[in-house]
């Protein structure tokens, strides 16, 4: 909602917790109530606003302890970068190293057959040949350490797509439920917000309709309302067409929106 150029199915609107591109982020924790209502024009949509003032009141929904226990599981999963290529690459560079070596073994090998077979000398070749094999020895020791680290972080990759699956399955069953939570509290509230429209300005109840989705009356008396409704003792700022319409309410601003403190901006035209 952001005033006056709001529209109803904004105020009926539902917010998701964000999420980072790379999708390690936890899910976003529920502002304080101060934070969705401390500031008129809000942001939030209508269904938000009555959560937070039925939140502020001390309500709580039905469904909050299992939403505290998928969060618990969302903040335990942690997924730890796997790097395939860095793997890949090193069987790959010791896979090549060990057939060169071979290769060089095989070549002299045949150098000292060949010298055997005329009676030259092969010591030489014969000590290239021992070195060629401690080198081929290593390279095949280390193409098999390679291969193995290729298959843990395959086994790892493959424990993380698991995670990242039950993590999205979590993340759908805790919007779910942060749903499910807002729609008990608003509509918790509702009769006491229908009630409250008939005070403040521009307010109509007979907009409200039968629940929070239904409401299609002005949006900024439905922040108002929403206000008037929570009970938190931080400041109230009014900016815009929600100061301009306290201003020129015949009651006090604290009197009218039932909050210790309220603050005109200093540019109420923003």
């Amino acid at each position: 909602m952001t005033g006056t150029g709001s529209t109803t199915a904004g105020a009926g609107r539902e917010e998701d917790e964000g999420e980072r591109e790379d999708g390690t982020a936890a899910v976003e924790e529920r502002p304080e109530p101060s934070a969705v209502l401390g500031r008129l024009p809000t942001e939030a949509g209508l269904r938000r606003q009555l959560a937070a003032a039925a939140r502020s009141r001390g309500r709580t929904a039905s469904v909050a302890a299992e939403i505290d226990e998928i969060e618990a599981e969302l903040a335990a999963i942690e997924i730890d970068p796997v790097d395939l290529t860095a793997a890949r690459r090193r069987v790959a560079e010791t896979t090549g190293e060990t057939e060169r070596l071979k290769e060089r073994v095989a070549a002299l090998r045949g150098d000292a057959r060949a010298r055997r077979a005329v009676d030259a000398e092969a010591d030489e070749t014969l000590g290239d040949l021992e070195a060629a094999a401690a080198e081929l020895s290593a390279a095949q020791t280390e193409a098999i350490a390679a291969e193995q680290a290729l298959e843990r972080a395959r086994a790892e990759a493959a424990r993380n797509r698991d995670e990242r699956q039950r993590r999205l399955r979590l993340r759908d069953r805790h919007r779910n439920r942060r749903r499910a939570a807002s729609r008990e509290l608003a509509e918790a509230v509702y009769p006491a917000f229908r009630r409250a429209l008939a005070v403040v300005p521009g307010g109509d109840p007979s907009a409200a309709g039968a629940e929070p989705s239904e409401y299609d009356g002005d949006p900024v008396a439905a922040s108002l309302a929403a206000v008037r409704v929570a009970a938190f003792d931080g400041v109230v700022e009014l900016r815009g067409d929600a100061a301009r319409r306290v201003a020129a309410s015949e009651r006090g601003a604290r009197s009218l929106l039932r909050t210790a403190e309220v603050r005109v901006g200093a540019d109420p035209d923003n």
